[in-house]
């Protein structure tokens, strides 16, 4: 009697992609080897939902056997897993679970990747900083970035070993990645003895050190675009490592922005504290104040307050991306003297006597504030 993969993973015939991938999930994980250690039924019940799902998962393999069944799918070269050895067989299953759960999640006690699925040496991007003037990432500008790339080495076309030749890795196997366990589930991590390549070298090319690579020192100009803020990446796309197969990947400017002594900025608004005068601030007088483009009037109301803030809209920074403007947010700080002379303090006086304000305030204006404060500490 054929095996029905629908009844295998206990779904209908009329299953979702998502269905069938959370049935999948539900019986990879009740059926798993490391659950299940020994257990020779629950192992073969573990290849079978995998087969299962490695055929329904597919449309164009789903459709194949809903037609014409099992049969169908083997005359198109899908065989299962009858007449694979051990090894490839976990492999295969590896990269299934892999699909499904994400890397590192799936590797099994004793299973791994094969050697097409092998780390680089190094990443083919890379990453460098670049420390711009407050007013360089306002307004951008171009900048010319000192920076090293990786590139195999010529000398031993990239192997590390002097005579060219490597040998498998003693510690993975060849395979690259180790695997360790947690509770039921077996992870794995690439291997710390031969950097994830699955190969070692016994003579060290004396031009790298062994590390089948050579560092070259470069230079890129880069346009640093108008309102770039502090933490924002550039691409610098074909500026980046190079692999042994020729491939190249990309630079990535990582910018800070040095602090100004004025100017604060937040996003796409620029802030500036203005010290006014408390004579300047009585009578409402008009101010010069700085902007990011030049100068600006800045009109006090009679009797402005410490702290008050201003905005000039459209005097801020231009965003990166929307190139829209933000706003200028002008704070007045309210200063007084520190010192005055009699005639100073005189003149003062008579101004306040000009408003009617007495300069001794009589106790029958607080009477019933006193009184209250007596009987908070009355028991």
């Amino acid at each position: 009697m054929e095996i029905d993969y629908y009844e295998v993973l206990e779904v209908s015939r009329d299953a979702s992609g998502d269905e069938i991938k959370k049935a999948y999930r539900k019986l990879a994980l009740k059926y798993h080897p490391d659950r299940n250690q020994g257990d020779k039924e629950a192992e073969e019940k573990f290849k079978l939902v995998n087969e299962a799902y490695q055929a329904l998962s597919d449309p164009k393999k789903r459709a194949i056997y809903d037609r014409y069944g099992k049969s169908g799918l083997e005359n198109q070269g899908f065989s299962g897993y009858s007449g694979m050895d051990s090894e490839d067989i976990m492999d295969d299953l590896s990269s299934i679970f892999e699909s499904v759960f994400g890397r590192g999640f799936g590797g099994f006690g004793g299973f791994g990747s094969s050697t097409s699925r092998q780390r680089s040496k190094y990443p083919l991007d890379i990453e460098s900083k670049i420390t711009l003037e407050f007013n360089e990432a306002v307004f951008g500008c171009e900048k010319e970035i000192k920076y090293s790339y990786k590139k195999p080495c010529e000398v031993c076309d990239g192997t590390g070993s002097e005579d060219k030749t490597t040998e498998t890795c003693s510690n993975c196997g060849g395979r690259g990645q180790v695997y360790y366990r947690q509770g039921f589930m077996t992870f794995s991590q690439p291997c710390e003895v031969c950097n994830g390549s699955g190969k070692v070298v016994k003579n060290r090319c004396k031009n790298c050190g062994g590390r089948g690579y050579e560092e070259i020192e470069a230079k890129v100009s880069v346009d640093i675009p108008e309102g770039i803020d502090n933490n924002n990446q550039i691409r610098v796309s074909g500026k980046g490592n190079i692999n042994e197969y020729g491939d190249r990947g990309d630079l990535y400017v990582r910018v800070i922005v040095k602090e100004d002594e004025h100017f604060i900025r937040h996003n796409d608004d620029v802030y500036i504290e203005v010290p006014v005068f408390f004579t300047q601030a009585a009578l409402g007088e008009t101010l010069k104040i700085p902007t990011l483009r030049g100068e600006k009037e800045l009109k006090l109301p009679v009797g402005a307050k410490d702290k008050q803030q201003f905005v000039f809209r459209g005097e801020g920074i231009k965003n990166v991306h929307t190139k829209k403007e933000g706003n200028l947010i002008v704070q007045i700080s309210i200063t007084y003297p520190k010192k005055l002379n009699d005639d100073q303090k005189e003149l003062l006086r008579q101004l306040q006597d000009s408003f009617g304000y007495e300069t001794v305030l009589k106790e029958d204006r607080f009477e019933g504030v006193f009184e209250k404060i007596k009987n908070w500490f009355k028991k």
